[in-house]
């Protein structure tokens, strides 16, 4: 008998009766159900959220308004986004409702907001500031992985508010600064503008000094010329005494002669009287002689000559009166300039006391004004240091503020508040959740398969062991059988994978033919395992399966593993299958696929088919105690 008709008559077996042919096709069909509807079931999870039911619950009170911020409650405000970003069902409650709708399944999740929220956020800008909380609620009896998505979730509402938060307090911080900036340009000019005057300053001081110095030897001349005056004023303080006594003399002399005036005045007008009255009398008696001349009967020419010889006297009784009028005004001015000389003496007398007084204040002045001059200085120039380095320092302050534009402080804000940008790239890319399992579970499902197939297929015909001495024909025509019916399960299970999903394949027939090679080697291993320990084998195929599918590495990363399971995933042939499948469908290391993954995977088929054989061969040549007594379960 020959490996095609021992193939054909197994087939014949298989399908001998309807309802075998329905369990062939139900066997077949388990990877399909096993693999596609669970990657069907997952193919895309996080696109669902918007339809799991989570609650918000806002007990924040918010902050009132001050002069210079409005009232506002941060709690609404992220509440109200949530609701319009619709990254979840969300369901604005109380807090008593959604504990009730936590616990009875009716939300997977509780976001609490608590009273201090916007409080806590606004702290920053005071004396005392703290963390604002966000409280999470969730119950693992609804889902366990719901409280994971929940904790996801809420790290992403802290950051998006810690973004808002933290551009909101650097704008206010870049904005003060660029005010502070504001302020040092207009210090630096006035800085300049008092450097400049402390020079000038100082230049006016050195002037002031050379003025202080002449002032200082004009002064110890004025001194001594004071000293001088002193000496004159004493001695003109004696004469004016003697002055003053003379002006006393003078005074009572004056008065005298006020008094003799006035006699003077008197006999002056008597005499002035007599003379005007004589002056008038003067042609009354001319007239009375030339009467009485003529009476005594003297001649014309006579009365003539005698008063031609009058007439003289009369002129002279003129002039006579004329003079005495003057000499009587100049005893007038006698006596007024009498009474000025008295006065000017008496004030002579005071200034001179005056001029000595001012002549000693005049040095002790110039002594002090030297003294300020040198003090002055000094200080002028101590501010003139004080001011440059007071210019140097603010424009080396200003300079190192940038001067910025709001735009850029905006810019600079975002910056600020959300420093780092995570810039992601991928060397491959699954596309979604369900292409990503979609290795694992296509890798583990074929397993599935051909053990599900063992159930019906029998591992080696007795009835050719016992015609045939070939053990390996026997052995490859007990391979073939399931690996053709595994290949089916993976063809099938590929295109529910590539069709009726839609998951990605950079290389689908490598990915197909990784498939089917991880069939065959299943059939491979399974098959030894039979043949070697019958039934117990078909359980210790249940075994391996339960160490390949925590040691394949198809979820977590294998080296989150326990160190002995670590080890296994290097060994045993499902972790291979997962990594192959990877580079297949994603586009990755096909040199990896073929030369590493494809190669272990060679040297397993090979390995099971030779024990598979060895295992025949024994049958061929020895009757074993399983032969003799057959397994309750076989």
């Amino acid at each position: 008998m020959k490996i095609p008709q021992m193939i054909a008559a197994e087939f014949r077996r298989l399908t001998s009766t309807r309802m075998s042919v329905l369990a062939l096709i139900a066997l077949i069909a388990v990877p399909v159900l096993y693999g596609g509807v669970y990657l069907w079931a997952n193919q895309d999870p996080y696109a669902k959220f918007p339809e799991v039911p989570v609650a918000v619950v806002v007990d924040d009170v918010g902050t009132p308004a001050t002069d210079d911020t409005p009232a506002r409650n941060v709690g609404d405000e992220v509440a109200d986004e949530l609701v319009r970003d619709n990254s979840f069902d969300w369901h604005r409650m109380t807090g008593a409702d959604a504990d009730a709708a936590l616990a009875s399944s009716d939300v997977d999740f509780v976001v609490t907001f608590p009273a201090d929220f916007s409080d806590a956020l606004a702290s920053v800008r005071g004396d005392d500031p703290r963390q604002a909380e966000i409280e999470l609620e969730t119950n693992d009896a609804n889902s366990y992985l719901a409280g994971t998505i929940g904790k996801q979730a809420v790290e992403q509402i802290r950051a998006t508010i810690a973004r808002k938060v933290g551009r909101e307090a650097a704008s206010m911080l870049l904005d003060s600064i660029a005010t502070i900036r504001g302020g040092l340009v207009e210090a630096a000019d006035g800085a300049s503008s008092l450097a400049d005057g402390a020079a000038s300053a100082a230049d006016g001081a050195e002037q002031l000094g050379s003025g202080a110095a002449q002032l200082a030897d004009g002064t110890a001349q004025l001194a001594a010329g004071t000293a001088q005056l002193a000496d004159g004023s004493a001695q003109l303080a004696a004469g004016t005494a003697q002055l003053a006594d003379g002006s006393a003399q003078l005074a009572a002399g004056a008065q005298q002669v006020a008094d003799g005036n006035a006699q003077l005045a008197a006999s002056a007008d008597r005499v002035g009287t007599t003379v005007r009255d004589a002056n008038g009398a003067v042609p009354e008696a001319r007239a009375e002689i030339a009467a009485r001349l003529v009476a005594a009967g003297v001649d014309q020419a006579t009365i003539d000559d005698v008063l031609a010889q009058l007439d003289p006297l009369g002129d002279r009784i003129a002039t006579g009166n004329a003079r005495v009028q003057q000499v009587v005004g100049q005893i007038d001015q006698l006596a007024a300039g009498s009474a000025q000389v008295a006065d000017g003496s008496a004030l002579l007398a005071a200034g001179a006391r005056s001029a000595a007084d001012g002549a000693a204040s005049a040095s002790t002045g110039a002594a002090a004004l030297r003294d300020g001059v040198d003090t002055l200085g000094a200080g002028l120039g101590t501010l003139r240091d004080g001011a440059g380095a007071l210019r140097d320092g603010l424009d080396d302050g200003v300079t190192a503020i940038p001067d910025s534009d709001q735009a850029t402080r905006d810019a600079q804000a975002d910056t600020i508040a959300d420093p780092i940008a995570l810039q992601t790239s991928a060397l491959t890319q699954a596309g979604n959740y369900g292409a990503g399992l979609a290795p694992f579970f296509a890798a583990l499902a074929g397993w599935i398969g051909i053990y599900a197939l063992f159930l019906i297929v029998k591992p080696i015909s007795r009835r050719a062991v016992t015609a045939l001495h070939s053990p390996v024909r026997v052995m490859v025509a007990g391979w073939i059988t399931p690996g053709l019916l595994g290949g089916v399960q993976m063809v099938a299970l590929f295109t529910v994978l590539a069709v009726t999903l839609g998951f990605p394949m950079a290389h689908p027939l490598g990915t197909l033919g990784v498939m089917v090679a991880a069939s065959l080697t299943y059939a491979a291993i399974i098959l030894a395992l039979n043949v070697w320990f019958g039934s117990v084998g078909q359980f210790l195929g249940l075994v391996l399966m339960v160490l390949q599918l925590v040691t394949a590495g198809g979820t977590f990363p294998w080296q989150t593993l326990p160190a002995p399971l670590a080890a296994l995933h290097h060994v045993l042939p499902m972790g291979y299958v997962v990594d192959a499948m990877r580079q297949f469908m994603y586009g990755g290391d096909l040199g990896r696929a073929v030369g590493g993954d494809g190669v272990v995977l060679l040297v397993w088929l090979i390995g099971a088919l030779v024990a598979a054989a060895i295992g025949v061969t024994r049958m061929t040549h020895y009757r074993t105690l399983r032969d003799l007594q057959p397994s309750l379960i076989g």
